[in-house]
């Protein structure tokens, strides 16, 4: 009897111990991180996945987490290669994930259809297909703080606001992969409403340290801009390159993927005067950025190198999680519930409000420009602005800059449409 008891009483505390741990794991908030810390774009992976992970682990240590439960960051690696992306959707889903931000298109592109199916939002932050900013047909994808498309009619505004567009040839130099080719359509369109006429010049992947022969097309072709669509080890040959022909640094512009320290440290002083496109705030001098620092990297519970800490992809990766923080945040309250799910998210992700009062209480203090979750809008139409490199470090050289949403918006429409035209099973969703 007293062995019946024995065996008894241990069944019972591991059955006790086993709905504890359930109610543990219940009680969390996960989100997957599909990094690369390996591959040939590791350069960009690696400070993007850092300031992801630190500030939502800030977030833990300093407020017990969000809404009073601790977010769990697990990383799944893809090396930037879609087919693994979508290995590490499959492996993780079921976990209780709120949303993936797949960091490459090619990834995206494999997500958006499966995101509606199990009901998982998808934030591609600044990347992706641009057309799935249009909310009424993408109720599960978002793009903020904006589209490639909007991003590329800032760069364009801010070339016509020096010196002009209207009889102007741009270059587009951009990597021949399906993030480089993304804004296309864009400038075919834009090209002959606003009068000036571009030439494209495509990197093969094999070939982001090779370009002499794209660059001696450049300097055939002699175009009074250049604007560059790169990752990885593209970006600096690029600059090296363009600063060999002797083209005008100060007329060559960059998107936000390809205006990083990691892109510029390596090229110096030769590359000084060169532009990019940032929508998120430069170096450590903000009061959330010296918590991170504090409370996760001097605490030895993050991998980032301190010195980089605020640089601009690390500072990129933090805002991709304010965005998340936020979402979650909104869904809370909004359903009243601690630990929401990814439907829930979903709606967080339309309703939240990040303006500069926000900001500031978040300890970031004119990081980014306004942002607004909206049903119609998932992309958010945020202005970027334009930094320098001057030889060291970047420069903020511009007030920010709005899309031309006024065009924009009608082109993302109609690519929206045409993407669902033969997915007859496809549901979009009515704002009000």
């Amino acid at each position: 009897m007293k062995l019946k008891s024995l065996i008894a009483g241990a069944a019972a505390t591991v059955i006790t111990m086993a709905g504890y741990t359930s109610m543990v794991q219940a009680e969390e908030l996960y989100v997957p991180s599909l990094s690369y810390r390996t591959g040939p774009f590791a350069g960009g992976g690696i400070p993007f996945a850092n300031g992801f992970a630190d500030y939502l682990n800030m977030l833990n240590e300093r407020d017990g987490g969000i809404g009073g439960v601790k977010v769990v960051v697990e990383e799944c690696e893809t090396g930037y290669n879609a087919q693994k992306g979508v290995e590490c959707y499959e492996a993780t889903k079921g976990k209780g994930a709120l949303v993936y931000n797949p960091l490459s298109t090619g990834i995206t592109l494999q997500l958006i259809p499966k995101a509606p199916v199990d009901e998982i939002p998808v934030l591609s932050m600044g990347y992706g297909l641009s057309a799935a900013g249009i909310g009424e047909k993408f109720p599960w994808t978002f793009t903020y703080p904006t589209s490639y498309w909007s991003q590329l009619s800032s760069i364009l505004k801010y070339i016509d606001s020096n010196g002009g567009l209207k009889g102007k040839k741009i270059g587009f130099i951009y990597l021949d992969a399906g993030y480089g080719r993304e804004p296309i359509p864009l400038l075919d369109k834009l090209a002959p409403q606003l009068g000036f006429e571009w030439v494209g010049f495509p990197v093969a992947g094999r070939d982001m340290q090779n370009q002499s022969a794209q660059w001696l097309n450049v300097r055939k072709e002699r175009p009074d801009w250049m604007i560059m669509w790169g990752w990885g080890a593209m970006n600096a040959t690029a600059v090296k390159e363009a600063a060999k022909i002797r083209f005008p640094l100060d007329k060559f512009i960059g998107n936000w993927w390809a205006g990083a320290h990691a892109d510029l440290d390596a090229v110096g002083e030769a590359g000084k005067g060169y532009k990019a496109a940032n929508f998120s705030g430069i170096g450590a001098d903000f009061p959330a950025l010296q918590d991170v620092k504090k409370l996760v990297v001097d605490a030895g519970k993050s991998q980032v190198d301190p010195e980089k800490v605020g640089d601009v992809l690390y500072n990129r990766g933090l805002y991709n999680a304010v965005i998340v923080a936020e979402a979650i945040a909104t869904a809370q309250k909004m359903t009243g519930k601690k630990v929401i799910s990814g439907a829930d998210m979903r709606m967080g992700l339309e309703n939240f409000i990040l303006d500069q009062a926000r900001l500031t209480e978040l300890g970031l203090p004119n990081f980014t420009g306004d942002l607004k979750g909206d049903c119609k809008d998932h992309e958010g139409g945020g202005a970027v602005f334009i930094q320098q490199w001057n030889g060291s470090d970047w420069e903020k050289v511009s007030d920010l800059i709005p899309p031309m949403t006024d065009v924009v918006r009608p082109l993302l429409e109609e690519a929206a449409a045409g993407y669902i035209a033969d997915k007859p099973e496809w549901k979009g969703q009515t704002c009000g």
